[in-house]
């Protein structure tokens, strides 16, 4: 008996397997237009990692990685020792979560209001204008905020016209302002973007439970609550794990571009702070350690929200 199961299992092992090089050859196409791909994330996502060797020497330029001493762990240790580095941890958690919240919030929010419309020129009307600026420069964006933002901007104006305020607000120069500004920035230039995702979502439900629920007497906003919200679920978990695992990239091009000496203690993010002391005051190693962090503390988010998510038994990526 022994031995005629094992001659079930190698029959069915290799069967296994002869059905594996089966599809292999069958989908042969489909293989040879992933190689490009592939050969892309092998050269420019991990090929750069050998670079991270400089984040545990003093390296210069004209001895290379081979030839630049090896310091250890000495660029980390002035790394958290410097408070403009500790402030840009901060300012990159803050300006992240804020981006997130907001992002999350008004994203479903103007996919269920287009669910909503039956009309399906304007719904088409909204779309298109609302994800247009996603496309838009960030040095456009920046130079419409600025305008919009000034002490004489149209902000300023209106909150006087009716008596809000008395004075104009120096939004541009309120340091504690600034993380607010950025998420609003971001979120009028990405809402339309990324409510296209949930639209999407909203359209795998099953029509015949709205019909049911119209039938129980349910109205609007219970439909919303009841069959719109739960059927978004699984795709509101998945973005969500992917936004934490980016919460130490809040941006670059919005914060350098808005900042002045003014708000720098609340705009300069870890990738500034990257480009400061990579380009600007040429200290590689620091550079390399301060990217490198972010790199790692970005992968143990990503990894602890999907196993957060695993054990509530919701939808992960892994």
């Amino acid at each position: 008996m022994r031995s005629i199961s094992k001659k079930n299992e190698l029959s069915t092992g290799r069967s296994g397997s002869a059905g594996f090089g089966k599809k292999l050859t069958k989908q042969w196409q489909l293989l040879l237009m992933s190689v490009p791909m592939l050969l892309y994330v092998l050269l420019f996502n991990y090929g750069p990692m050998w670079g991270w060797i400089t984040a545990f020497q003093d390296y210069k330029p004209k001895k290379g990685i081979t030839g630049s001493e090896f310091v250890g762990l000495k660029n980390f240790k002035w790394l958290f020792s410097r408070p403009d580095f500790l402030q840009s941890i901060r300012n990159t958690l803050g300006m992240s979560v804020i981006n997130l919240v907001l992002g999350t919030i008004t994203s479903i929010l103007l996919a269920i209001l287009l669910n909503e419309v039956r009309h399906t020129g304007f719904k088409r009307v909204v779309q298109t204008v609302t994800y247009l600026p996603h496309f838009l420069s960030m040095v456009i964006v920046v130079g419409m905020a600025q305008n919009i933002f000034a002490s004489n901007g149209p902000i300023n104006q209106f909150l006087t016209g009716v008596g809000l305020i008395k004075t104009p607000i120096f939004f541009l120069g309120e340091g504690k302002l600034f993380w607010w500004l950025v998420g609003i920035i971001n979120v009028w230039k990405e809402v339309g973007w990324n409510t296209i995702i949930y639209i999407a979502a909203m359209t795998a439900i099953d029509p015949s439970l709205y019909e049911a629920a119209s039938i129980d007497g349910a109205g609007r906003f219970a439909k919303i609550r009841y069959i719109t919200l739960p059927g978004i679920k699984s795709t509101f978990v998945i973005l969500l794990i992917m936004n934490i695992g980016h919460l130490m990239e809040a941006g670059f091009e919005l914060q350098y571009l808005l900042s002045s000496s003014l708000t720098i203690d609340w705009a300069q993010t870890i990738d500034i702070f990257v480009l400061k002391y990579g380009i600007s005051k040429q200290q590689y190693g620091v550079a390399t350690a301060a990217g490198m962090f972010k790199s790692i503390v970005a992968i143990i988010l990503l990894f602890t929200a999907n196993t957060i998510a695993k054990k509530l038994d919701e939808s992960t990526l892994v």
